[in-house]
């Protein structure tokens, strides 16, 4: 699938909806900095304010900047003194003090952090803007939100999407090791979350499109099909990458919602995420984090489809429901954030008898449809370990610190974080979760 071919267009789609993205251009090759100025003349921009930080603007916005003004068009580049830098208030309000008004388009050097700051300081300054990809590490170039930290809690905002993500294959092939294998995860992160959304079709009637798991589908055969070459930083495997995280971008875009890039493998990541926030640690890539979910969540799968479940036992379980206890459990794992998982389940009631036995209901009519499913379209969990491996790449907790008592945690109280069902859900829905979470503990602390 060539990228560009979902742009400019609208596609009437038997789902139902028509698809179509903001996103106007994507430029994936070598030396495609050059067509920045191109780009800029086309849309009648005459002077870019550049965001970049320390790193960035050795490994490419000095360069942005040269090809700019080579072309007779102006520059301004904003440098964020930061090796490290966190996308906060901090952030935001330095570009603000320092932005030259006579601007007419924001341009980001960067990955996930500059491209999230970009964004959401171009949206509020009513800019458009485009990024310029330094590392293939993450799939929210094409995305609307901007996850920033606020508050020291990390808050998505709305925003908008780039005019053009442009990716230098040059520059991503000698990105860090750890950015690669970070966007490698979490392409291989669309196996288990494209399950979670076919058995939200089947379960909860939820909204679905064939062709939208298709086309994530193929860009994930595509970057699996050259894996073994990413360690060696073949271009042609880097570019499927870079090419995959955008493409399931846009089809987040065209679904109205993150279910084609983001499932179970995402909540625990997310889980993990907030408790190093609230401890002041150091934050971990997110497809890193999401690499290790999704081998948890792949033993998680091939352990269910495995499995007899006893359906009388889960209905008679779920007189035992208990809030009080449950949202003391909330605020044990939870912390500060509590609070707001209560004030959000007072709300859906996703674990309330009524909806939690519908769906027992639902998965018991269709259990031999879900485990020949599962049985279908899941890797295995040695294929998973192997891929991120030969990178490198973090495939077990303990490899970035996460202690056994939050991964426990997270396998039994991560569906909190969004009304979304998941397997998550599923387990905690048949009373399982706890003996999958010390299975799952048992294997990834091995």
């Amino acid at each position: 699938m060539n990228v560009s071919k979902l742009l400019n267009r609208t596609i009437v789609c038997k789902c139902g909806k028509e698809h179509s993205s903001k996103v106007e251009h994507v430029v994936i090759e070598e030396k495609a900095i050059k067509h920045v100025p191109e780009l800029m003349n086309a849309y009648g921009y005459k002077k870019a304010f550049i965001i970049c930080d320390v790193n960035t603007w050795e490994a490419a916005a000095k360069e942005v900047e040269e090809t700019i003004k080579a072309a007779g068009l102006g520059a301004v580049p904003c440098v964020l003194e930061s090796k490290e830098l966190v996308p906060d208030e901090y952030a935001v309000g330095y570009l603000l003090m320092n932005f030259d008004p006579s601007c007419d388009v924001v341009i980001g050097v960067g990955t996930g952090v500059l491209n999230d700051t970009s964004k959401y300081f171009s949206y509020q300054l009513k800019m458009e803007y485009f990024i310029v990809a330094t590392a293939p590490s993450m799939d929210g170039f094409a995305s609307t939100g901007a996850a920033l930290i606020s508050s020291n809690l990390k808050t998505t905002y709305n925003a908008h999407v780039p005019k053009a993500i442009i990716g230098p294959v040059e520059i991503l092939a000698e990105s860090p090791m750890d950015m690669i294998s970070a966007g490698l995860a979490d392409i291989m992160g669309k196996y288990t979350c494209l399950i979670d959304w076919n058995m939200a079709r089947i379960v909860n009637g939820e909204y679905y499109c064939e062709w939208l798991e298709q086309l994530v589908r193929s860009s994930i055969k595509k970057v699996m099909d050259n894996a073994p070459l990413v360690k060696d930083r073949d271009h042609t495997a880097i570019a499927n990458i870079m090419e995959a995280l955008v493409v399931t971008g846009i089809a987040m875009e065209y679904a109205g919602n993150s279910r084609p890039a983001s499932g179970a493998e995402h909540h625990l990541s997310h889980y993990w995420e907030m408790q190093f926030l609230f401890e002041g640690r150091k934050a971990v890539l997110h497809g890193t984090k999401v690499g290790i979910g999704t081998i948890a969540i792949t033993y998680a799968y091939n352990k269910l489809k495995d499995m007899d479940i006893d359906f009388a036992a889960a209905k008679a379980n779920v007189a035992n429901y208990d809030f009080d206890a449950w949202s003391a459990y909330m605020k044990e794992t939870y912390g500060v954030s509590a609070d707001s998982v209560i004030k959000l389940e007072k709300k859906v009631q996703k674990n309330g008898a009524e909806g939690r036995l519908r769906r027992i209901n639902a998965v018991e009519a269709n259990w031999a449809e879900i485990k020949a499913l599962i049985a279908n379209l899941i890797p295995t969990v040695a294929q998973m370990e192997e891929t991120l491996g030969s990178l490198g790449g973090a495939i077990r907790p303990s490899h970035v610190d996460i202690p056994r008592e939050m991964f426990y945690n997270s396998v039994c109280v991560a569906k909190e974080v969004r009304d979304r069902y998941t397997i998550l859900q599923l387990l905690w829905d048949m009373g399982l979760e706890k003996e999958f979470a010390e299975e799952l503990s048992n294997y990834m602390y091995a």
